[in-house]
């Protein structure tokens, strides 16, 4: 980290102060991506505060991630398609960079292992969960927003992270971090104490909401005649293709139970989902005596963005705060499981453990990528996760894989993620 001395407001009052604050050294893997994108601009708003040494993206869009490598004067770039690494290498010398180029999932996890301060994994699917453990191994802070790498390598992941290295980025989980009992750190800024102070027993539920996505309020059999157009137009979240169509089948939903689970230590029978659409309330903590504490703010992702680049400090107006002089109404309702089941099946898996949620997560993408073609109906992408996580409780796991009480390797997720895969994409060829 490198000290700059910058001239802040002072918090009590309007005198300014001269502090002492650190730049941090960061990696964006996924900078191509919603999350990225959104990362830099922050970096770019805030360049005494933070430095991009590495980025990294899948490939698809080669002459951005040249432009932003340029743009920021990164040491090294990787690219996750071995067969897009020459036309990298072209685009970054069209661009003015001298930038190193690695290549392929090795090379994204060897930079996510690189030296550096704060590695955001902004990665989508299963490829980030190399990345995800190698940041941790290396001892950086890791901003995680690729959620996948923690559900299916759950294990793996808290066998190598210490206690407070993994800043979680998703909204929800963001929110719930806020809400969570710690204890009283930092200088007092009043006179009465702020900061939440109370013991884990004292947390009876978390409860996570959920906007609906674009097809609340409907019934299973109105879900048919949906198209690709249909679930991607969300009504709150701008987001990738898949993770939009989760959020429709509420898979999304159900993957960050299984994290929440895995953050945060409560079991699966003490946290709930409520459909909140207006996205203003992004999680809640409820407590013995009652109280329920609420994290709320505008549908955006650069503020849990920001706090994972900062944390533990926060990022003056990393986006704009709620109008409090405008009436509005905030509505919650219960989760249509029947229309839904997503979730209710993601706790069946989060509960198994073992190699049962990479199969959920890994039959999940193949379903979604043939709905997204124009192969599948709406409601089969959950009749097809279904039948797979079924057929994988059943039976042998594949690949030697041990159940909750043994052993879990790298080697057992990917088996289980390849056998999966392969498993829905018979059962889709079926359908097409």
């Amino acid at each position: 980290m490198r000290l700059t001395r910058t001239r802040a407001p002072d918090r009590l009052g309007d005198n300014e102060t001269v502090r002492e604050e650190q730049q941090r050294t960061v990696v964006i893997l996924g900078s191509t991506g919603s999350i990225g994108t959104q990362a830099i601009d922050i970096v770019q708003r805030n360049p005494h505060r933070f430095r991009v040494v590495g980025l990294a993206a899948g490939g698809g869009r080669a002459d951005l991630l040249a432009k932003q490598a340029a743009e920021l004067d990164v040491d090294r770039v990787a690219v996750a398609d071995p067969g897009r690494a020459a036309e990298l290498s072209r685009s970054l010398a069209e661009h003015g960079s001298r930038a190193t180029v690695l290549a392929g999932p090795g090379g994204i996890a060897e930079l996510a292992g690189s030296a550096c301060d704060v590695v955001l994994n902004g990665i989508t699917g299963a490829l980030g969960l190399e990345s995800t453990l190698a940041a941790l191994r290396a001892g950086r802070t890791l901003a995680l927003a690729n959620k996948e790498s923690l559900i299916i390598g759950g294990p793996l992941v808290r066998a190598v992270a210490r206690p407070g290295q993994i800043v979680p980025v998703d909204s929800e989980h963001f929110a719930i971090a806020q809400c969570f009992p710690h204890l009283p750190q930092g200088e007092l800024t009043s006179l009465a104490q702020g900061l939440l102070h109370a013991r884990r027993d004292e947390v009876r539920r978390l409860v996570v909401t959920a906007s609906g996505g674009p097809f609340r309020g409907r019934g299973r059999d109105e879900l048919a005649s949906v198209t690709p157009a249909d679930a991607l137009d969300h009504p709150t979240w701008s987001m990738g293709p898949v993770i939009t169509v989760n959020s429709a089948t509420l898979v999304n939903k159900g993957l960050e139970v299984i994290e929440a689970n895995l953050l945060f230590d409560v079991p699966f029978d003490r946290i709930d989902v409520v459909v909140h659409p207006q996205s203003i309330v992004h999680s809640m903590v409820e407590y013995v005596d009652g109280s329920t504490i609420a994290k709320a703010s505008p549908p955006s992702m650069m503020i849990p963005i920001a706090y994972g680049l900062g944390s533990p400090d926060r990022v003056p107006d990393a986006a704009p705060g709620m109008d409090w002089t405008r009436a509005q109404n905030w509505t919650f309702e219960p989760l249509d499981h029947e229309a839904f089941p997503a979730v209710r099946l993601a706790c069946e898996v989060g509960e198994a453990g073992g190699t049962a949620p990479a199969v959920y997560n890994a039959a999940n993408e193949e379903a979604v990528g043939a709905f997204l073609r124009g192969n599948l109906a709406f409601p089969a992408i959950m009749d097809t996760v279904s039948q797979v996580v079924s057929e994988h409780q059943r039976t042998e796991r594949p690949g030697g894989s041990p159940g909750s009480s043994g052993e879990l390797s790298l080697d057992d997720v990917y088996a289980a993620d390849d056998w999966a895969r392969s498993r829905a994409r018979e059962l889709l060829a079926r359908q097409a």
